[in-house]
């Protein structure tokens, strides 16, 4: 269940940012009435995410389904915390500042 779990929150996380792509490419240029293409550009950064979190997460899954069977330890490798980390701030900067140019 513990592998399972882990999949499901990757899946559910990456739903998130699905649906945070489609408000900011599709919905926050005909709100603000402003050019699409900037935030065309952030939707598909957002998109970019959500692939990766649905990859990275089925990878995980597997390697800890393999763990479970074996009984071994597979922790998360920082390097895929890192890019994650530093591509979310990286996203959540880019909208602030288009927010409060909008602003």
């Amino acid at each position: 269940m513990a592998a399972e779990r882990t999949w499901l929150a990757w899946w559910r996380t990456a739903l998130g940012a699905t649906a945070g792509a489609l408000a900011v490419g599709r919905f926050a240029p005909q709100l603000l009435d402003v050019a699409a293409w900037p935030y065309i550009l952030l939707g598909c950064g957002y998109a970019s995410l959500s692939v990766g979190l649905l990859i990275v997460g089925a990878q995980r899954e597997r390697e800890l389904e393999h763990a479970l069977r074996t009984g071994g330890h597979v922790p998360l490798q920082f390097r895929t915390v890192a890019l994650f980390t530093v591509g979310g701030v990286a996203l959540a900067a880019i909208t602030v500042v288009f927010v409060l140019a909008q602003s």
